[in-house]
């Protein structure tokens, strides 16, 4: 497997490779679904998105809103966004894992941090790169990914980069299901991961995507865990050894997230008692969650997304304004205007919706023309 390499030069300054983007099936896609024998579990259905018959004015518009919610992109340099732009996508939810197959021409990312402040998007992200060449930046260092590399970041940071037309294989975890292993996998961020665990995930994301199509629900825990494991397994052995600053600051705020989620609902959770339960200053405490808008506005974010898991489960038949008191509010009018701002939708409209519905609704922030987006993709795995 070959090794990517790392620059401090802007992404914008490489001299573009371009891979052409063939427009055929997905190579790893089964041609059809094996027959199921009576009684079992249904497959997995994919999720779809496309430009492909949309006029070519309109093709970059729609993928641009499609990816609003994980990052802001735009043409490359000297093109028009009005020029056309061929892009698709296939969704799996593997449980809390969202697993897509992706084919794009050439564009141009960024996830600042005004976006990190609004956005509930915190996940860890695998790409494995079919073909063409991505560069990404965190802090001030690029990282190149090649056809047949593997890379390993965090959606929980800002980054900006750019890639040629790909093709790649893209697995979100959310952070909570490696959140013990977080100061490793921080440490490893903005890396491609190298050796043989690398080699190992690669072979075992190939063989996935080949069935990706035949999976039932019962098979996807196992796989859940599988992934998981040789992520950090292959993080650890990427791991650089210049990271051990960074893996004492992502350590203690592994410890700081899992205050938070112990504590969500308790009227103490404060920046005072969070600063004398892990032994930091007020101004530490705000530093770690600076990219998030600071630590309320991350307490505010994570409460009002357990609000939206309750009044999505069919299960939970409390009032809405004991919901509203657990997420922190003393006034419903409060809380509903939060709500509101938050997703777009009031708790009541998300009561209603359960109400026709057998599984918890996305969270979707407003209607768009082109129908969900990949940030309503992500909560439906939540």
């Amino acid at each position: 497997m070959a090794t990517g390499s790392e620059s401090d030069d802007d992404p914008a300054a490489e001299q573009e490779r371009p891979a052409h983007v063939e427009r055929r099936r997905w190579p790893r896609e089964p041609a059809m679904r094996k027959e199921r024998p009576p009684h079992a579990s249904p497959a997995l259905e994919p999720l779809r998105f496309s430009t492909q018959d949309l006029p070519p004015a309109e093709q970059f518009q729609a993928w641009r809103a499609h990816m609003a919610p994980l990052v802001d992109v735009h043409p490359p340099e000297g093109k028009s966004p009005e020029d056309g732009f061929l892009a698709e996508q296939i969704g799996w939810q593997l449980g809390d894992v969202l697993v897509v197959q992706q084919r794009a021409h050439a564009h141009r990312y960024i996830r600042d941090q005004a976006m990190l402040r609004s956005s509930p998007i915190d996940h860890w992200n695998v790409a494995l790169q079919r073909s063409g060449q991505a560069w990404t930046e965190v802090n001030r260092r690029v990282t190149e990914t090649a056809a047949g590399e593997i890379f390993f970041m965090s959606l929980g940071s800002p980054y900006r980069g750019r890639t040629t037309d790909t093709e790649a294989l893209l697995v979100f975890l959310p952070y909570e299901l490696l959140a013990r292993d977080a100061s490793l996998l921080q440490s490893a961020g903005n890396t491609v991961l190298s050796g043989s665990h690398a080699e190992l995930l690669t072979g075992y994301l190939t063989g996935l995507e080949t069935n990706l199509g035949n999976l039932t629900i019962e098979e996807v825990p196992r796989i859940i865990q599988t992934i998981g494991d040789m992520v950090v397994a292959g993080a650890a052995s990427s791991t650089r050894t210049d990271a051990g600053q960074n893996q004492a600051n992502m350590g203690l705020m592994e410890r700081a997230h899992r205050y938070i989620h112990v504590n969500l609902h308790s009227e103490n959770l404060t920046p005072d008692v969070m600063c004398r339960a892990l032994g930091i200053s007020r101004t530490r405490l705000y530093q770690l969650f600076e990219a998030s808008g600071g630590v309320l506005n991350y307490i505010r974010k994570r409460r009002l997304l357990q609000a939206y898991a309750d009044l999505s489960n069919s299960a939970d038949h409390r009032p809405i304004s004991e919901i509203a008191e657990a997420a922190g509010f003393e006034v419903a009018a409060n809380f509903t205007r939060a709500f509101i701002h938050e997703f777009g939708l009031s708790p009541r409209e998300i009561r209603r919706t359960m109400a026709t519905q057998q599984r918890p609704a996305p969270a979707i922030r407003s209607t768009r023309r082109y129908g969900k987006t990949i940030g309503d993709w992500l909560a439906l795995t939540g």
